[in-house]
C-alpha cells in the first residue's frame, strides 16, 4: 500500500535547512498547488531567522506543506497547518509520520473555520491561498480582528506578480518585499495599536 502511494505522488520539495535538511517530501497533483520555490523560501526563511527559534507559527493554505515543515525544521516550535483538499490533507499526514514531525498539527478544513475557533494567537503566519480563491484580504482581517497575531508578529504574504497587493489591515506593516517570476512575496510585521496613532 505505501509502495501503491509512493507511486502516486507527482511532486517533490526538499527541505533546505535544519533538523531535517535535504530530506525530499512527495506531494500529489491538486488543482491550486503551487509549492512555494526553493529559491522564495530560502530568501523567506533568512529574514524570518531570527524571529523562527521556538515560534507559534501558523500555514494557513499548508498545500504541499513546503513552508509549515521548512519552518518546524528549523526550529519553530509548533507549527499548525491547515489545508482544505483531502488529498493534499493525507499527502502532509503521511509526510508528518515519515519526518516525526510532532511539533506540527495538520487539520483538514477551511481557514476561515479553523480561525473561527482558534484561540491562541501566532508569532509567525504563512498566508499563501491557492490564486483563484482570492482570501488574502478576508484572512487578514480574521487574523487580526480575533487577535490571532502576538505583537510583532511576522506574517508571509505570497501573490501574482500581475495584482496589485492584496488590502491588507492598517496594522500590518511591510518589512521586505521582492519578485521571483510570476510571484510577489513579502514579509509584514503585526504593530497593533499603530493605526491609531
Amino acid at each position: 500500500m505505501a509502495r501503491q502511494q509512493k507511486q502516486n505522488k507527482t511532486g517533490f520539495l526538499r527541505i533546505i535547512a535544519g533538523a531535517w535538511r535535504g530530506r525530499q517530501l512527495g506531494f500529489s497533483d491538486v488543482e491550486g498547488l503551487r509549492p512555494t520555490g526553493d529559491r522564495i523560501r530560502e530568501t523567506l526563511f533568512n529574514w524570518l531567522q531570527p524571529s523562527l527559534g521556538f515560534s507559534r507559527c501558523l500555514d494557513c493554505f499548508a498545500g504541499s506543506g513546503a513552508l509549515g515543515f521548512e519552518a518546524a525544521s528549523r526550529g519553530a516550535s509548533q507549527v499548525v497547518m491547515v489545508e482544505a483538499d483531502r488529498q493534499a490533507f493525507n499527502d502532509l499526514k503521511q509526510n508528518q509520520g515519515l519526518l516525526k514531525a510532532d511539533q506540527c498539527d495538520i487539520i483538514h478544513g477551511r481557514i476561515e473555520s479553523y480561525l473561527a475557533t482558534a484561540s491562541q494567537p501566532f508569532d509567525v503566519v504563512f498566508l499563501d491561498p491557492p490564486y483563484q480563491l482570492d482570501l488574502w484580504s478576508d484572512v487578514a482581517t480574521l487574523l487580526t480582528d480575533k487577535g490571532l497575531l502576538n505583537k510583532g508578529a511576522r506574517i508571509y504574504l505570497e501573490y501574482p506578480r500581475r495584482q496589485s497587493q492584496p488590502l491588507l489591515p492598517p496594522t500590518w506593516h511591510c518589512l521586505r518585499e521582492k519578485q521571483a517570476g510570476d510571484v510577489k512575496y513579502a514579509l509584514f510585521e503585526f504593530q497593533p495599536g499603530a493605526a491609531d496613532g
